[in-house]
Order: C-alpha cells, then structure tokens, then sequence
C-alpha cells in the first residue's frame, strides 16, 4: 500500500456525509426519526415492515411455512419499507424498532400489542407463538438457536464486511476484501462440513435456522448475492449447495422470497401482501436460482 492510500484517523472521528458508497446518503451517525409519518396498518392482527432483503426474507419464509402448515393465525400484512428512500427513518417505523432496521413486526392479536424487531428475535417469536419450527427436547432446541445465533452474528462480516467492500464501497480495496473474503470462506467451510452428514442444520428437521441462514448463505451460492459466487468458488462447498437448492424448492419459501421484494423479474415481485390471494396465479411457481 503506497503512502497515498494511508490513512491516519483523526483524534476525534467527525461525520464527512460525502463519504461515498452506496446507501451514503441514509447512512448517519445518529439514531431517531427524520420525518413523521405513520405506518399503516392492515386488517391482519400481525404487521410486517420490512423489504426483501435476506434478513427481511427470514420473516416472510417463516410466516409462510406457517400458513402452509395451517397456522391461520399467522395471516399477516406485509408493509413495503425502502430503506434506500429513509423510509426506516420514520417516526412510525422508529416506534416499532429504534434501530431503524427491517423487518420489524407488530403483534396486536395481544393488548398491549407487541413489538418485535430483529430477524432473530422476530423468527423465535413466531416459532415459539405457534409452537412450530423450533424443537421442544432440549438438545434440539440449544442446536438448532445455536445456528440460529450463529447466523446473526456471523452474518454482519458476509454483509456489511465482504458485502459492503466487495460490491458497495467506491472503489475496490485489497486488504478489506482479503480480510472478509477469508472470514467468509472460513464461515462457508463450517457450514458445509457441518451439512456434510444431515438434512438440515438441526439434523432432519427444518427450523428456523434453517431459515435464518438460507437467505444469506443459501442465496450465496446462487450467485445473485454480490454477484460473487465465482470469487468465493461457493460451488466447491458441495453439502451447502445441495441444502440450499433442497430449500429453494419449498413452495413457502418462493411465496417468502417475493414478499416486499421490488427489484428483478415483475413475475418475482410482491411489492405488498395483504392477503395470500396477493400471489398471482398465473406467475411461474418457482423463482429459480439466477
């Protein structure tokens, strides 16, 4: 690295709002609302703001393996935010998750109405409200939250850390894309150790960590995720290729993938869903792996 790339941080860190990179103009260092304005709310007890990306995707995959399985109390109104518009900065949307992140559920089947943010904590939430998807005997259940955590702590290092300097940053630097692309190989090859010898990550019974770590690590290995599938060489992580097409195949989770998604093919997009009759009929069943 030459002289003029160095950088020395100052004593005192300041915010520079032209620091470049997509999403710079969202980005701050500061936490509340930005304008006023209520989100709506639907005629379902359970509300989702969310968009889809893979965190967002988590929620609607769950929600709809819920519905599937005949959890009528699961029917829900998924609200599309935009975070690239600062729609997370609302004062409505701040009400509902103070760190200005989607998804973000409201629960009003109970008084007071709950609110649950994070996609953990929102998958838990509903595992354990419909007693599905999360096992009971409890070597089971430490395996399968175990994943479940696993995914929401390594999960920042494959999207704010390769992600962001991979695909967002503007420019391309060496040492930051070494760094994450090693922590992220490292973090495939568990994964497919790990599926070498089972089904799904708790063994033969899908769960929410299955769920959890799909749309990250399973959409990875389509290709469509930073466009660096061939960078990473994720076809060579064979066990992890196979679980993620397996999953790719349910029904509920193409439903999931197309809730709040506004970008691709018009026939993979459901911008809002009130109701399960949203899905149109006559659009493929299948989004296929890209």
């Amino acid at each position: 690295m030459s002289n003029e790339d160095s950088y020395t941080p100052p004593k005192v860190w300041t915010w520079d709002a032209e620091n470049g990179g997509k999403f710079a103009n969202i980005n701050r260092p500061v936490s509340g609302a930005t304008h006023e304005k209520i989100l709506p709310v639907g005629k379902h007890p359970l509300q989702l703001y969310s968009l889809a990306t893979p965190n967002g995707v988590k929620a609607t995959i769950l929600l709809e393996e819920l519905l599937e399985l005949g959890h009528e109390g699961a029917e829900y109104d998924a609200h599309l935010i935009d975070i690239t518009e600062g729609d997370q900065f609302s004062s409505g949307f701040v009400e509902v998750n103070p760190n200005s992140k989607i998804p973000a559920l409201m629960d009003h089947s109970l008084k007071p109405s709950i609110r649950v943010f994070e996609s953990g904590a929102i998958l838990l939430y509903l595992a354990e409200k419909f007693s599905s998807f999360l096992p009971s005997e409890i070597s089971s259940r430490s395996e399968c939250l175990s994943w479940l955590f696993w995914q929401m702590g390594s999960g920042p290092y494959l999207g704010g850390g390769f992600g962001h300097f991979y695909a967002y940053a503007p420019y391309k630097m060496e040492y930051p894309i070494n760094r994450f692309s090693m922590e992220i190989k490292r973090q495939l090859d568990v994964l497919d150790k790990h599926l070498a010898d089972k089904q799904y990550f708790c063994g033969d019974e899908y769960t929410i960590a299955d769920m959890a770590i799909w749309p990250w690590y399973g959409v990875l290995t389509f290709n469509t995720l930073y466009e660096a599938g061939e960078f990473l060489d994720v076809l060579s992580y064979k066990h992890l290729y196979r679980w993620a097409r397996e999953i790719n195949e349910r029904s509920a989770v193409q439903r999931g993938r197309m809730v709040n998604r506004t970008w691709g093919d018009a026939s993979e997009q459901l911008h809002e869903r009130h109701d399960a009759g949203d899905f149109d009929t006559n659009t493929q069943d299948k989004i296929a792996p890209e």
